[in-house]
């Protein structure tokens, strides 16, 4: 029984009345947000990072993709581990992972040890936010005060985002680019010190001691092997043939073995009976390619602010507060009106606005300026974001019946973090293709350098826009019409 199911389930209830719902709800809310924040807080230290490390930049993506893809292919599994053994408990493990990980990510010395320490921050986070959203919901009774709740942990979530590289800037210009990893230590101990005084513990009603181990490991394998299998096809030399063929046959059987244990596990990590929902099928599509929207603008609008424009740091992380806000703005308002018209026009003009926003940010020109060539990209995008993700939701649990529901709530989640991952991944794939041919071309002349740069980088964002107007085109051909209701699913018939 996995951490979602808390959603649907009878869950044995926490020691007494919630006497502190603001606290818990602040509490819980904190501890997501501190893991969805590391989804983009490093993109803006990426510059200073390949410089301090000496990271060569096609590598410098699984510094992103490590983290997105453990946290991605571990959440499932570890909502059953904390059904199981206690979530108070295993969002305290998850607390002190995450800390000691950052810590080591934040002393780091090398790439690998670096990549490394966010993989371990990537479980650390996966406990944190399945035990914390599990906790949320027993806490919180059915209806309006649980709706409240999950809406306070869902607008919190989908700002950290586009606060974290705001916040990044500011670190890495101040005390500099390690305290983007400190500042975790102290919030991830005193959080997992204080838990027991803040929430009770809580268990479920129906435990299971049945884990799915080998179905997480060979589809969490499977997707990091394929990250850095994309990363071998980019070489400023003669291309590893044998192993980019050998990573993508292994991937392919790592793939056909996970398929091969959820058809036989008692208790499987996807039931793959839950992809009849036509909605579910589609919503999950789109939020990988949202999502890897999402994360390829973070990365390489980041290094085309400080590598081609020469911003600062801090300049660069300020330069994403109107896309911060605008993004809040337009969720608040899809929020609004996919309660009076069907989640599917929200979607698509929410799409719309992002596509648009990538192709300008592919037109920006080596000088571009932030008023008239930046500012407006990040406005559509912001807008389009925020006018995205509601409608995205809604669509994943439209039409599905009450014991569906946490099953959908963990397949979105794990779509959007496997999602960025895995766009980041073919982007950078697709635009360092050509490093070494432009690099060459410019002769270390500083105006032509730039130019190079300006194009590896007008790469990535038409493969942002891409993702969003495959996204657009799924909504439009494959979402039916679903409405928010407002209140939870309910069984049918």
């Amino acid at each position: 029984m996995s951490v979602q199911e808390t959603l649907r389930t009878p869950a044995a209830p926490a020691a007494g009345p919630v006497r502190r719902p603001g606290l818990i709800l602040a509490f819980l809310c904190l501890a997501g947000f501190m893991t969805f924040l590391d989804v983009s807080i490093v993109n803006v230290a990426l510059p200073t990072i390949e410089d301090e490390l000496h990271i060569s930049q096609t590598t410098l993506e699984y510094v992103v993709t490590t983290y997105g893809m453990v946290l991605g292919g571990f959440l499932l599994l570890s909502g059953r581990l904390a059904d199981t053994f206690g979530r108070r408990r295993m969002l305290q493990t998850g607390l002190v992972l995450f800390a000691l990980a950052s810590l080591v990510a934040g002393i780091g010395q090398n790439a690998w040890m670096l990549i490394a320490s966010r993989g371990a921050q990537g479980l650390g986070a996966a406990f944190i936010a399945t035990s914390a959203l599990s906790l949320l919901t027993v806490n919180f009774e059915e209806g309006a005060e649980r709706n409240k709740a999950l809406g306070a942990w869902g607008a919190l979530s989908g700002l950290a985002a586009v606060v974290g590289v705001t916040l990044g800037g500011i670190l890495t210009d101040g005390p500099g680019w390690r305290w983007v990893f400190f500042i975790n230590v102290p919030i991830g101990l005193v959080g997992a010190l204080i838990a027991p005084k803040v929430i009770a513990e809580s268990k479920s009603a129906e435990r299971t001691r049945s884990f799915d181990v080998a179905g997480a490991v060979s589809l969490t394998a499977a997707l990091i092997l394929l990250i850095f299998t994309l990363g071998q096809t980019v070489s400023d030399g003669e291309l590893p043939y044998a192993r980019i063929y050998g990573g993508f046959a292994l991937v392919i059987a790592l793939l056909i073995a996970f398929v091969m244990i959820e058809r036989r596990a008692a208790d499987p990590l996807i039931p793959f009976s839950i992809f009849r929902r036509k909605s579910l099928r589609a919503a999950n599509v789109i939020a990988v390619l949202l999502l890897g929207t999402c994360v390829t603008l973070f990365f390489f609008a980041s290094l085309f602010l400080q590598q081609v424009l020469n911003y600062s740091a801090m300049r660069t992380g300020f330069a994403y507060v109107p896309l911060a806000l605008l993004t809040a703005v337009g969720a608040a308002v899809a929020s609004q009106v996919v309660t009076k018209v069907a989640a599917k026009p929200v979607l698509m003009v929410g799409l719309a606005l992002a596509t648009a926003g990538m192709l300008l940010l592919f037109r920006a020109p080596v000088n571009a300026s932030y008023l008239t060539d930046i500012l407006p990209a990040f406005a559509l995008m912001g807008l389009g974001l925020g006018a995205s993700f509601v409608p995205v939701q809604v669509s994943a649990f439209a039409g599905s019946e009450e014991k569906e529901s946490g099953l959908a709530a963990g397949l979105i989640n794990t779509a959007q973090e496997v999602g960025g991952a895995l766009g980041l991944a073919v982007a950078a794939t697709w635009a360092f293709r050509r490093v070494a041919e432009l690099t060459e071309k410019a002769h270390g002349v500083p105006e032509l350098v730039n130019q190079a740069r300006t194009e590896v980088f007008h790469d990535a964002f038409l493969v942002g826009g891409v993702f969003a107007a495959v996204a657009l085109l799924v909504t439009a051909v494959l979402l039916p019409f679903t409405k928010a209701t407002g209140e939870p699913p309910v069984p049918r018939g």
